[in-house]
C-alpha cells in the first residue's frame, strides 16, 4: 500500500510539473528520494508515468490533432508533422546514444539542483533580453527553427534542466510569440516522450511484476488528471504574465537542495 501512496504523490507531481518549466524529472527524482522511493522500477517508473501527462495534451489538443490525422495528405497538415519530426530528431539521436550514461550518471539531487539553478538563471536572461516575437503562428514556424528547438530539447536530456522549459526559451529566443512556442513544445513532447516510454517498457518488460504494473498504472492515471489541470493554469497563465516567477522558483528551489544535499 505505502508504494501505491508514493505512486499518487509522484503521480502529481508529474502531472503538475511536466509541462512547466520547472523540469519534472528533476522534481521526480527529489520527491522519490524525499519519499525514500528506491523501488527497482523507480527510473522506469519516472519515465513511464510522463506518458499519461503526455495523454492529457493529446485530450486536450485533439482537436488540432484530429485536423492533423485526417487531413494528412494535404500540405499544411504534412509540413507541421516534418516540423516535429525534424525537432524530434536531435533529442532521439542523443537519447539513443546516451541513454545508458545518462541514467547511471545524472539521475542524482546534486545534478538536478545545479540544473534547476542554472535554468532558472536562462530563463531569466532570456525573459529580460528576448527580441520581438514575428512567428505568431505554428503553421509559421521554418523547418531551420523547428530544428533548432530540438536542439535545445536535447539539452534537457540533463535532469533538472526541463524539456518544456528548454523548448519554450529556445523558441523565444527564436522570435517565436510566448504561446506559440508553448504549444510547440506541448506538441514536441508527444513523440519524445513516447519513444521514451516505449524504449524503457520494452527494455524492462519482462522483469516487471503484476505489483509494479498496478504501481505505475496508478501514477500514469494520476498523472493525466494533475496534467489537465496544469496546462490549462500554465496557458491561462502565460496569457497575462512572462516566465520570470518560475525562474526564481527554479533559482530558490534550487538552491535549497543544493544545500541541503551538499551541506
Amino acid at each position: 500500500m505505502l508504494e501505491y501512496t508514493h505512486a499518487i504523490i509522484l503521480g502529481i507531481v508529474e502531472g503538475l510539473t511536466e509541462f512547466l518549466p520547472v523540469s519534472s524529472t528533476g522534481h521526480l527524482i527529489l520527491a522519490e528520494e524525499a519519499l525514500g522511493f528506491h523501488s527497482p522500477i523507480a527510473k522506469m517508473f519516472t519515465i513511464v508515468i510522463q506518458l499519461g501527462a503526455i495523454l492529457a495534451i493529446c485530450w486536450l489538443y485533439r482537436a488540432k490533432l484530429w485536423d492533423v490525422a485526417t487531413h494528412i495528405h494535404q500540405k499544411p497538415q504534412q509540413a507541421f508533422v516534418f516540423k516535429l519530426f525534424v525537432a524530434f530528431l536531435p533529442a532521439a539521436i542523443i537519447g539513443l546514444l546516451f541513454h545508458k550514461a545518462i541514467e547511471a550518471h545524472l539521475f542524482s539531487p546534486v545534478i538536478v539542483a545545479v540544473s534547476l539553478i542554472l535554468g532558472g538563471i536562462v530563463i531569466w536572461v532570456v525573459e529580460k533580453k528576448r527580441p520581438v516575437a514575428h512567428v505568431l503562428s505554428i503553421d509559421d514556424i521554418t523547418l531551420k527553427q523547428a530544428f533548432l528547438i530540438g536542439c535545445a530539447q536535447a539539452v534537457a536530456i540533463i535532469p533538472g534542466t526541463s524539456r518544456s522549459g528548454a523548448t519554450i526559451i529556445g523558441g523565444l529566443i527564436l522570435k517565436l510569440d510566448r504561446k506559440v512556442a508553448t504549444e510547440f513544445s506541448f506538441f514536441l513532447a508527444i513523440p519524445i516522450m513516447c519513444a521514451a516510454t516505449l524504449l524503457d517498457v520494452i527494455k524492462n518488460y519482462g522483469t516487471l511484476t503484476s505489483q509494479d504494473i498496478g504501481v505505475i498504472a496508478v501514477g500514469f492515471i494520476v498523472s493525466f488528471f494533475a496534467a489537465l489541470g496544469a496546462v490549462k493554469f500554465f496557458i491561462g497563465f502565460i496569457g497575462k504574465h512572462d516566465f520570470i516567477p518560475f525562474a526564481i522558483y527554479r533559482i530558490i528551489f534550487g538552491s535549497a537542495m543544493l544545500a541541503y544535499y551538499t551541506l
